[in-house]
């Protein structure tokens, strides 16, 4: 665990930075992150762009310390893949798309494509960043990776439910905002019964994945459990 903290401080600063910039009147515009006033509603715009900028390379420079330290290639191996998740081809790409889904986005299958990169990109990389310092077997990370891309699209479709059914005071921020934004989510192509249930089957198969591990994944198991019935 103290080996790996690091990293996982590193992925830490870059969820928060891209929640910070995803805030911004540019992305989604929520004055609301957490039950406090989003960054730049407290600091200003200018402020919470240099504060994302600034958590981004303090990523990288608490991740390439802890690789220079340890002297173990792992390190510089799971950096590579929190680097990938984080950038054009994983969160920021996602993102692209986001912004601009009424153009690009067809098909369900297309929304969990931008899923893919958005939101299941982070988690998967979270995962499969410490399977890689744990010294994981190539067959112990593809489960792990199986896991990740399950819960990642549940999170996100839990997510958009929320975001019809939550309230302010319990996700912390506003609530509607995909609707005043005009953005399809998987609402646009199911009902949320229909949600739940995909929701409640992605869980299975994500619990399913882990079985090579035993009593091991037990905290993996009550994770994925625990998206079904989250209120924030």
């Amino acid at each position: 665990i103290k080996e790996a903290l690091p990293y996982a401080c590193a992925m830490e600063m870059i969820h928060t930075y891209s929640l910070i910039h995803d805030d911004l009147p540019a992305m989604d515009n929520d004055d609301y992150r957490r039950g406090r006033l989003s960054n730049h509603k407290k600091f200003g715009e200018a402020t919470a762009i240099l504060a994302g900028d600034g958590l981004l390379n303090k990523a990288f420079e608490t991740g390439l310390e802890a690789a220079i330290k340890s002297g173990n290639l792992n390190g510089v191996k799971a950096l590579k893949i929190i680097a990938d998740s984080s950038g054009t081809e994983g969160m920021i790409g996602g993102q692209v798309i986001d912004m601009d889904g009424e153009n690009i986005i067809r098909s369900l299958e297309d929304l969990k494509y931008m899923y893919s990169l958005k939101t299941g990109a982070i988690i998967k990389s979270s995962i499969k960043a410490g399977a890689v310092l744990a010294g994981a077997g190539q067959e112990e990370t593809k489960a792990l990776e199986n896991y990740a891309e399950k819960i990642g699209l549940a999170f996100q479709i839990e997510d958009d439910i929320l975001d019809v059914t939550g309230t302010q005071e319990k996700l912390g921020k506003a609530i509607g905002s995909d609707a005043v934004n005009n953005k399809i989510t998987y609402l646009t192509f199911k009902s949320i019964d229909e949600a739940r249930k995909d929701i409640e089957e992605l869980t299975l198969e994500a619990v399913n994945s882990l079985t090579i591990f035993g009593g091991k994944a037990r905290y993996l198991i009550e994770l994925a459990k625990y998206l079904v019935g989250r209120e924030n």
